[in-house]
């Protein structure tokens, strides 16, 4: 009989993820700064509102764009030189952005800040992948992802304060420097792990084949796209509007209910974290079982004529919080249906399903509420369609993961990683 593998996390591992999650708090920090810059920067640049919204959605579309390469980038150097890399790239974007006096030179500002965000969780995730137990990287993958909600707390307060009182020169001035000071930080502690064999530029090509070729990755990927796309699209874009448009919500009551979506995502990470370390036979089912909550809350809340009673809204919120813990568990299947040489690859894979699926229902929010309120005017009703075309991105993401859960079964078969009996274990 074989001894359990080991639980108890070195010293150094915690170190390691301490200054990756730094990295990766600073990161989020920059990923939100402009947001909560939008009035100072309609007066900076001269420019409407929509142009300013669409900076969110290109900084998405790059980093959306970037994730492939960076998981090959990170497969060939490491998580050491791919965090630092992607500290002082943002950094140098939020420092054009701190000097910018036209739209131009803004959004190139933010396509360096989207590159170098995209280069730096998935990497901090290969840290965890690196120096951690396997039965802890569950939990610590969850726990990495959750750190990220600080990072909007800075650029809420700390940010503002800076933006209200010296001004944008120097609000953003210090976003650059932190980044800097991050960069260095992860330069000089940062390890890459285990000696391993190292990427050759030619295997580059064959690892990006490989790992989309592997049904688990994709099963990793749908899973990712199903239970992200619905919170990040309330989180980053219409959340706030829906509450206070299409349910006559003060916006103080609004942001009540925002910051209720923080609170619980933060807290139910680590319980799903800790499900997927002790039942991962039964990943896709936790996968499913989110999605079901969220579409439950959505189907009881659109069915209602609004406004909607406090309470289902609070419960809403708790039922679509649990998707940002959810598409963690599509990282999980990167990295146990991978060899370690091609997992940052697959990370980056996993990693652009959920984007899209935002970017996509996003966009198309915003057609409908447009097509039903040409004055500009967002009604309740208006909100309530809008809202529908959800539908078929959790049909097309629910049928990619029962699809590829019976590839990945199959295929774990067939290479005999288990017995035949229990050949879909690690997919279900």
């Amino acid at each position: 009989m074989q001894n359990d593998p080991p639980t108890t996390v070195p010293r150094l591992a915690w170190l390691l993820w301490a200054v990756g999650g730094t990295a990766y708090i600073v990161a989020v920090l920059h990923r939100t700064s402009f947001g909560v810059a939008g009035l100072e920067a309609a007066d900076r640049f001269g420019t409407s509102a929509g142009m300013l919204a669409s900076f969110t959605v290109l900084q998405l579309v790059v980093y959306a764009a970037l994730q492939v390469p960076a998981g090959l980038l990170l497969d060939r150097l490491g998580p050491r030189r791919m965090v630092a890399g992607g500290a002082l790239v943002m950094a140098a974007g939020q420092a054009m952005l701190a000097f910018a006096s036209d739209v131009g030179f803004a959004v190139a500002a933010r396509v360096l800040v989207g590159a170098g965000d995209a280069m730096t969780f998935i990497s901090v995730l290969s840290v965890v992948t690196a120096w951690f137990p396997v039965r802890r990287i569950p939990v610590f993958t969850q726990l990495t992802g959750l750190l990220g909600q600080l990072g909007q707390v800075l650029s809420a307060i700390p940010l503002v304060a800076l933006l209200h009182g010296p001004g944008w020169t120097a609000a953003f001035g210090s976003a650059a420097a932190l980044g800097v000071f991050v960069g260095v930080l992860a330069l000089v502690v940062l390890r890459d792990g285990p000696p391993r064999k190292a990427v050759r530029a030619s295997e580059v090509g064959r690892n990006v084949v490989e790992a989309w070729r592997h049904p688990g990755t994709r099963l990793g990927l749908w899973s990712h796209f199903v239970t992200q796309f619905s919170a990040n699209t309330f989180a980053l874009m219409w959340g706030f509007p829906y509450l206070v448009s299409g349910h006559e919500l003060s916006p103080a009551r609004a942001s009540m209910l925002m910051t209720l979506l923080v609170l619980a995502t933060m807290i139910s990470g680590p319980f799903v974290g800790r499900l997927v370390g002790r039942y991962p036979l039964r990943r896709s089912w936790l996968v499913l079982g989110i999605t079901s909550l969220s579409v439950a809350g959505w189907a009881v809340t659109l069915a209602w004529p609004p406004p909607a009673p406090p309470w289902l809204l609070v419960l809403l919120v708790l039922c679509v919080a649990l998707g940002g813990p959810g598409s963690m568990i599509g990282f999980d299947y990167a990295r146990t249906f991978n060899p370690p040489g091609r997992q940052g690859t697959a990370t980056g894979i996993v990693n652009v399903g959920g984007f899209v699926a935002s970017l996509v229902t996003i966009l198309l929010i915003g057609l409908v509420l447009d097509a039903m309120s040409p004055d500009g005017e967002f009604t309740p009703e208006a909100f309530r369609v809008a809202w529908t075309v959800q539908i078929p991105i959790w049909l097309i993401g629910v049928a990619g993961v029962l699809r590829t859960r019976s590839l990945a079964r199959r295929r774990m078969a067939a290479d005999e990683a288990l017995p035949a009996s229990t050949g879909a274990g690690l997919s279900r």
